[in-house]
């Protein structure tokens, strides 16, 4: 019996704010789930927008969305995160509830516009909850747990996403939208039971000193965001590129593609927060993001290797050993980043700071696509290890962009990094 209790603590954030969080990023991620499996097929099918007028509407929604999330940080640290997240989840369900009476192109792209921003505030306004109501010491294996709670979240919405697309009617999808909208309403009523975050002062050391946004001049800073975003590339190669791979390559194992998402998604919620453990400062998230380069790297150059004239049960054993070093990985770059973008942040200004740092999603989302079909799917097993190379090398620069950047917040010598010569 202990140690079903240890396992069962071991699984589940510590009582309080930290599992309040998490609750409401599941139920945010149930709506979630639900409303990305359906969205596409009910504003094609039922609402009649043209493939190109849902892709355009999409594009813009994500880049201004992305934009917003500096200048809405912000709003979280000068106004309080608590009450920040809270008017953004209540947003973006009303947003949703909007969704369901679009019937034409341009409130369509208003309301992605108003989704996306959202979204990206809520994001930003939730880091700097964490950072207000969490220790520092014990953030990292926070946001462990809440990426594998998104990613169990995520599963259920797709499930009952799933059920709407079977039924392929617009009560169907409506109902879906609807699990949507609850998942945004029950994840601002859970946030509101937590305990309010004081605004970061304004004056000397506040952010309300200074320039208004001060990350957008913040050198230092926006170099560990740049590397970051390069080992973020790696998010378009398991939904879009192993796909069209598979296509090219293996046409039989058209069904690998879904199979290697789900091993990828069981392996994020079984082990995420195990791998986090051990990344508690700069110099063990240095370690951890030098290590997904290699892992990045592996990956890469296995997948390659598919390339090459071998049996079709060969490529499909080549693949899913490269999708179990990839999601490694993953999991390394994810709790190294986590602890980098808080802790080369100043405290009174975590919001504005995380907002910038996320930006590197939507950049590797919206750029990923472009740059990786064209070298991978062109470039063969040199494509694949020229990105392996890429990841390698970002990997290993973000120990001395990660001390430039110490160094610049803390003068003086920064014993916290030991990055190897």
């Amino acid at each position: 019996m202990p140690n079903h209790r240890t396992a069962r603590s071991a699984a589940l954030p510590p009582p309080g704010p930290q599992r309040t969080l998490a609750a409401a990023q599941l139920a945010s991620a149930v709506g979630d789930g639900a409303y990305y499996t359906t969205s596409a097929l009910y504003f094609t099918r039922v609402v009649g927008m043209s493939v190109t007028a849902l892709g355009a509407g999409l594009a813009v929604a994500w880049a201004l969305g992305s934009l917003a999330g500096v200048p809405l940080g912000h709003l979280a640290d000068r106004r309080g995160p608590r009450r920040t997240a809270v008017a953004l989840a209540l947003g973006a369900a009303g947003v949703v509830a909007a969704f369901l009476v679009i019937r034409s192109s341009w409130p369509f792209m208003l309301a992605m516009c108003l989704f996306a921003t959202a979204q990206s505030g809520l994001t930003a306004a939730r880091q700097a909850l964490v950072a207000g109501l969490v220790p520092p010491a014990e953030r990292t294996g926070l946001l462990a747990h809440l990426q594998s709670t998104l990613n169990g979240g995520l599963a259920v919405g797709a499930a009952i996403g799933g059920v709407a697309l079977t039924l392929g009617t617009r009560a169907g999808y409506l109902g879906a939208f609807a699990v949507t909208g609850l998942g945004f309403l029950a994840g601002a009523l859970l946030l509101r039971r937590l305990p309010e975050v004081p605004p970061a002062p304004s004056g000397p050391s506040g952010p309300g000193d200074g320039p208004r946004l001060a990350v957008l001049r913040d050198r230092r800073y926006a170099a560990v965001t740049a590397v970051n975003t390069v080992l973020l590339l790696r998010m378009p190669l398991l939904s879009l590129i192993l796909p069209l791979w598979i296509a090219e390559r293996a046409p039989g194992l058209g069904w690998l593609g879904s199979a290697l998402f789900v091993l990828n998604t069981l392996a994020v919620l079984a082990f995420q927060v195990r791998t986090a453990r051990g990344v508690t400062g700069l110099d063990s998230a240095v370690r951890a993001v030098r290590s997904a380069g290699v892992l990045l790297l592996a990956s890469c150059a296995v997948c390659g290797l598919s390339a090459l004239d071998v049996p079709v049960w060969t490529v499909g054993a080549l693949l899913v050993a490269a999708a179990g070093l990839q999601v490694a990985g993953e999991m390394r770059q994810s709790a190294g980043s986590w602890q980098l973008g808080f802790d080369l942040a100043p405290p009174e200004r975590i919001g504005q700071y995380q907002g910038f740092f996320t930006t590197g999603v939507a950049v590797a989302r919206t750029l990923g696509p472009l740059l990786l079909t064209a070298l991978l799917l062109d470039g063969g097993l040199a494509g694949w290890l020229l990105l392996g190379a890429l990841f390698l090398a970002a990997g290993h620069a973000m120990g001395p962009v990660a001390r430039w950047a110490a160094a610049g917040r803390h003068p003086g010598p920064v014993p916290a990094i030991a990055v190897p010569r």
